[in-house]
């Protein structure tokens, strides 16, 4: 008889992540999205579900947004548009916009992958879409990303980094 998986508790959540590039078509990036699910820190969200879209862009296109929506004319590593409140069981938290190009050049100057800094930006993203300013919130910012970096075997965070590198 199989193992009955223990019931979930009415308040907490499960994110579902979609990468995609610019046009909505998926991009292939190993583990990216399973891992950042497994360490989405969803407690107080609530909710069954909720989801969150992460675009692979060019430096280009993530420039343009830049200076769109931030008045600052330069490409950047990642971008966090939180969606508003949803209604119903399921709902998406934003999107995520990370610059392929910029994120291969932090990549190289911290002499790891470029799957590991997309874990780095998505999750500094990620925790911008639930809330959370490093530039405003005393160092809150800083310490659930340094303990999630640690729980996700990551490496220094953006945070850490001090300036953009870009």
């Amino acid at each position: 008889m199989a193992k009955a998986a223990p019931p979930r508790s009415p308040r907490a959540s499960r994110l579902v992540v979609t990468v995609c590039d610019a046009a909505g078509r998926p991009v292939r990036v190993p583990g990216l999205a399973a891992w950042l699910a497994d360490i989405a820190p969803l407690a107080k969200v609530g909710g069954d579900t909720v989801t969150v879209t992460v675009v692979i862009t060019t430096d280009r296109r993530i420039r343009r947004l830049n200076r769109t929506w931030r008045g600052v004319d330069k490409a950047t590593d990642v971008l966090s548009f939180p969606a508003g409140e949803d209604p119903g069981p399921a709902r998406h938290l934003g999107d995520l916009v990370i610059s392929r190009e910029t994120a291969a050049r932090h990549a190289r100057n911290e002499g790891h992958s470029l799957a590991t800094e997309l874990r780095v930006l998505a999750l500094h993203g990620l925790l911008h879409l639930l809330g959370y300013d490093h530039e405003r919130d005393s160092g809150r910012m800083a310490r659930i990303e340094r303990r999630l970096r640690r729980q996700g075997g990551l490496p220094a965070g953006l945070i850490e980094r001090g300036p953009a590198q870009t």
